[in-house]
């Protein structure tokens, strides 16, 4: 099978021919049908991911057909299946809480096992997985299983935000954009912060109420004029410094911050106003994916039309443009999210 792998930190991803993946006896090989590139993907390719390691192959936001099922499988051969980035084991204290996106046995295909840079990708404990909506593209699922799920978990899983509020988004990436149209599908009035002008103009066309340039630092302080006291909750998409204060400064008493951004790297330690979240009585929330069983109520919002995620997917790509998309976070990106289609080229 053809596959995109990891040689050297910040170098092209290595076109490579290996051999298909063995199938788990508790999972499913999928042909891939379609893998997001994600800024995740980014802080592994540049060295920053704590467990990306040369040799890795990338690619943690797929959906697939399943071609082969291990003996104790959940779904069988010809089945179109959505995976979660984080295949819980299903029965440790965290997973039998319902908290699966917190389990203390997380596979991690993409970051630690082999990932959907390729054709054909081995998924164990298919029990995680989702059944792919019939009317869904499969370069839209492919978002579901990082990008969007990780905003509807921020949103109602921990934020819990609700219709009237006032939802502050710093970042339109993949997350972001996500986040601003599930925001607006429960009702809440969205603001938006970035740096690069295309973006601000695409979230304004998909709903944002305001949509700030962060720029000169100044968004947390617009944010609670805009909104005569400060955003209820805020998600900070990015993981950056700049972002995660001004997010914490832009609430009003009793606010909610809510860490999406991953901050890995020399990102990892930053600081923090304390006495803005004691003064506040603020909240901070740190969240990271979903758990498996949350994917009706989302996929139920997609497919009875409350929200259209579709303007998230920017561009179909091949699996040998994979190393130019992950070159393009070094810098601002363009509005929207690439996902690869064509693995043969």
């Amino acid at each position: 099978m053809r596959a995109a792998v990891l040689r050297a930190y910040n170098a092209p991803l290595a076109i490579e021919e290996l051999a298909m993946p063995a199938c788990p006896s508790d999972g499913v090989i999928l042909k891939v049908l379609a893998c997001g590139v994600c800024r995740s993907d980014w802080h592994g390719w540049v060295g920053e991911h704590p467990r990306v390691k040369p040799g890795q192959i990338g690619g943690h936001e797929y959906c697939g057909e399943v071609v082969e099922a291990g003996a104790s499988a959940t779904y069988k051969v010809g089945d179109r299946l959505i995976a979660p980035f984080i295949l819980a084991c299903g029965t440790c204290p965290n997973c039998r809480s319902g908290q699966s996106n917190t389990c203390e046995d997380q596979r991690l295909p993409g970051f630690v096992e082999p990932g959907a840079f390729a054709e054909y990708v081995a998924v164990p404990r298919d029990h995680n997985l989702a059944r792919l909506p019939e009317d869904m593209s499969p370069a839209l699922a492919a978002a579901l299983g990082c990008r969007v799920t990780t905003a509807w978990h921020a949103l109602t899983g921990r934020a819990d935000l609700k219709a009237g509020e006032w939802l502050a988004v710093h970042g339109t990436g993949g997350i972001g954009l996500a986040t601003l149209l599930l925001g607006r599908a429960l009702g809440a009035r969205v603001i938006v912060t970035d740096i690069v002008p295309e973006k601000l103009e695409h979230a304004k066309s998909l709903g944002a109420e305001f949509a700030l340039d962060a720029s000169d630092g100044s968004v947390a302080a617009q944010i609670r004029d805009l909104t005569d006291g400060g955003a209820h909750v805020s998600v900070e998409a990015l993981g950056f410094p700049a972002t995660v204060s001004s997010s914490i400064a832009c609430l009003c008493p009793l606010g909610r911050h809510v860490q999406v951004g991953m901050p890995v790297g020399h990102h990892a330690v930053q600081q923090v106003d304390l006495n803005a979240v004691y003064m506040g009585n603020l909240a901070l929330y740190g969240t990271r994916g979903m758990p498996s069983w949350r994917y009706p109520s989302l996929l139920s919002m997609v497919t009875s039309g409350a929200v259209d995620l579709s303007p998230i997917v920017a561009r179909e790509v091949a699996l040998s443009d994979a190393s130019a998309e992950l070159a393009a976070f070094n810098g601002p990106t363009p509005p929207g999210v690439a996902v690869i289609t064509d693995f043969m080229n």
